[in-house]
């Protein structure tokens, strides 16, 4: 559940699920700026939540903790709305930014959507900002995303840890999935973590949660199961891939995505590198199979509610 209560004054946590990243509205006296801006279905939604907890003040400033499209699939939206909002990202991705590379940048290859946005700055690993009457510290925390940064506060011992750390482990990791290793970043980001002893952590998707060594010993034994086993991250990541495109077609006949799937350059990249010999198609019916079993279908292909929340 959440824990609104331990957070600090002008912090609000927006919980959104796992096809949009938790919003995060850091406030004060003199601006309002808001951490990740979740998938573009949902961006109507972002823009009321955001509209609604602003009372008629302007939104000043974007921050995006990384570029996947669940964290800033939003952006365009709210740059429309708040023309004169500055946006900022982390610095590894912005050529591909300024150029709008989609494949680059992820959007085409896994065949999800992000309307293309601008910015206007970089969040630097290392820079401190000053939000919601709170210095903000900028890490750097591979793994998940090579680019991506976590945002921690010293005075309230509180992380915003974007998919780096979860109450029950952490995102993809996405470059082992292409080949890159990248296990050894995951554990990196999770020692940092645990330097900065955060009392209270937001994370990307779920609640907010304190119990931090607890979620640091589970995602650490996660990690060693994939490093043991790459190859069971790897049904892991196709059948995450999988039910995020579900959750965003909400319901769909299971012939129509198994078409998607199939169309998918990504989809076809694990299955080459996971599929240990199997058929494509099959390859693909056993991870929706396995979806199917844990209550994420009907038996028709159609999408239950999000079981994951």
């Amino acid at each position: 559940m959440p824990v609104p209560t331990l957070l600090p004054l002008g912090v609000q946590v927006f919980e959104r699920g796992w096809l949009s990243s938790n919003n995060i509205l850091l406030t004060d006296a003199d601006s309002a700026t808001l951490v990740d801006s979740g998938y573009v279905t949902h961006c109507a939604q972002t823009l009321a939540l955001v509209e609604q907890a602003l009372d008629s003040r302007p939104l000043d400033r974007l921050v995006n903790t990384h570029l996947h499209s669940d964290h800033c699939g939003g952006n365009a939206a709210l740059q429309a709305h708040y023309p004169t909002m500055q946006t900022l990202i982390p610095p590894g991705m912005a050529d591909d930014v300024h150029a709008w590379r989609g494949d680059a940048l992820s959007y085409e290859p896994t065949g999800q959507n992000c309307p293309p946005f601008q910015f206007t700055g970089l969040l630097q690993p290392g820079a401190v900002h000053r939000w919601s009457n709170t210095e903000w510290q900028v890490h750097a925390a591979p793994g998940h995303d090579p680019h991506s940064v976590i945002l921690f506060a010293p005075e309230h011992r509180l992380l915003i840890s974007a998919d780096a750390l979860w109450q029950n482990g952490f995102g993809i990791v996405f470059p082992e999935l292409q080949g890159i290793a990248a296990f050894g970043e995951v554990a990196e980001s999770l020692d940092l973590i645990e330097r900065l002893n955060p009392a209270l952590v937001i994370p990307g998707h779920g609640s907010p949660f304190s119990g931090v060594a607890t979620a640091l010993a589970f995602a650490r034994q996660k990690l060693e199961a994939f490093v043991q086993t790459p190859e069971k991250h790897g049904r892991y990541g196709a059948k995450v891939l999988l039910k995020f495109k579900l959750l965003e077609y909400g319901s769909v006949a299971k012939t129509d995505f198994m078409a998607w799937a199939l169309s998918v350059p990504y989809m076809g990249n694990l299955h080459a590198r996971y599929g240990q010999g199997i058929e494509r198609a099959t390859w693909l019916e056993m991870m929706l199979a396995d979806l199917q079993r844990s209550g994420a279908m009907h038996d028709d292909g159609t999408l239950l509610h999000d079981v994951s929340n």
